[in-house]
């Protein structure tokens, strides 16, 4: 059998049979889930082991010789380039904005806006997950740069809780069940609709909350690295583009940071809330695990460009192989949905409207109260 690096293993033996989904109490036996690197797999034991690689290893090889084959324009290259793109469109955003004329002065808040979610979405999850970079010196530098200077957020605390807990744990109750985003006491209008529009207030002060118990020096560089973003847009605005009232300037800040804020929050609990949870101390193997816990949208023209393949209509191939770009996440993707549907394994998709609407008729359920533990029975 053809050698499989370290980051590509997955536990030796799976069980190939049928699958019964029930909903049932927290019971059985532990199985071992943590992280090496950016993530592990389950190590797995049982049936026919060391003569028939598991489902994930096949899967995984498969993909493994399509990145294998491909160019670092299309690893790498195309991310960058659209990242590139985005600060591009900075400079004319902020002297559009200081024209006084209503059409221009709109279109460079929303050339703004846009930028900014692309660089602030897309760029700190690439960067979370080491994907824009092949050298980790320059990985950890990029979670830097695009989490506390451009998204005002810890770097640490980002990585902690999307690589090493949600990732890691995914919809395992207590650990990765994306209950972060739950705020139970809003009602589900304002949760749904209004409540996004403050996250870009809300984030720097969560980071602040984060730094508790660090060190003294990570604790002066997150607070420097963000007030470094946050002043930088502040400064530009005032001295480029012509703003007089630090009222106004943080008026504009905050439209052109929350423009996004409401479909980011959607993206969020669409794709995980609502779908079977599992215990943590009976979760089933990696690739049941992801395919039963994660849902893809479908393309979007906006979302695509903005979030980022992997956080749209690529989630479920990006959290069966988080370390690949976006790019790459599009281009396995016909692979991987064709290979579930062989094995007869969920290739979960639904619409934005959709899951919208599932979650406005259904939020106490889904948002309020604890979820149901999902069991996977004949492979846990």
């Amino acid at each position: 059998m053809q050698n499989v690096p370290e980051e590509w293993r997955e536990g030796r033996s799976e069980s190939r049979g049928g699958m019964l989904v029930k909903r049932r109490g927290d019971s059985g036996e532990r199985s071992s889930g943590d992280m090496k690197g950016e993530w592990r797999k389950n190590a797995g034991t049982g049936g026919e082991e060391g003569e028939k690689e598991t489902l994930m290893m096949e899967l995984t090889r498969l993909v493994q010789t399509m990145v294998k084959e491909s160019s670092w324009w299309e690893r790498r290259g195309i991310d960058c380039s659209i990242l590139a793109a985005a600060f591009l469109c900075l400079p004319p955003a902020f002297l559009l904005l200081s024209s006084s004329q209503i059409l221009w002065f709109s279109a460079g808040m929303l050339l703004m806006g846009v930028a900014h979610a692309v660089i602030t979405i897309k760029g700190t999850h690439l960067a979370s997950h080491g994907a824009l970079s092949e050298s980790q010196a320059w990985g950890k530098f990029w979670a830097v740069f695009f989490i506390e200077v451009c998204g005002s957020f810890s770097a640490r605390a980002g990585v902690q809780g999307h690589i090493k807990m949600h990732h890691a744990h995914t919809n395992v109750i207590g650990l990765g069940d994306s209950s972060v985003w739950k705020v139970p006491f809003l009602p589900r209008t304002v949760y749904l609709f209004l409540a996004p529009l403050a996250v870009p207030i809300i984030t720097p002060l969560v980071a602040l909350a984060h730094l508790k118990g660090h060190s003294s020096a990570h604790i002066v560089r997150t607070i420097l690295m963000v007030t470094l973003g946050l002043y930088s847009q502040y400064w530009l605005l005032i001295h480029v583009s012509g703003f007089k009232s630090p009222l106004s300037t943080l008026l504009c800040m905050l439209i052109c940071r929350a423009m996004f804020s409401v479909p980011y929050i959607h993206v969020n609990i669409f794709q995980h809330i609502g779908l079977p949870m599992f215990s943590p101390t009976r979760r089933p193997k990696r690739i049941y695990q992801m395919t039963h816990g994660v849902l893809n949208l479908p393309r979007n023209p906006v979302l695509d460009w903005t979030f980022g393949h992997s956080l749209i209509n690529c989630h479920v191939e990006h959290h069966l192989f988080p370390f690949l770009s976006d790019n790459m996440c599009l281009k396995v993707k016909p692979v991987v949905s064709k290979y579930l549907t062989e094995k007869q394994l969920p290739y979960q998709e639904d619409s934005y409207l959709s899951r919208l609407n599932f979650f406005f008729h259904r939020y106490q359920e889904l948002m309020v109260f604890a979820p149901p533990i999902t069991e996977l029975v004949g492979v846990q």
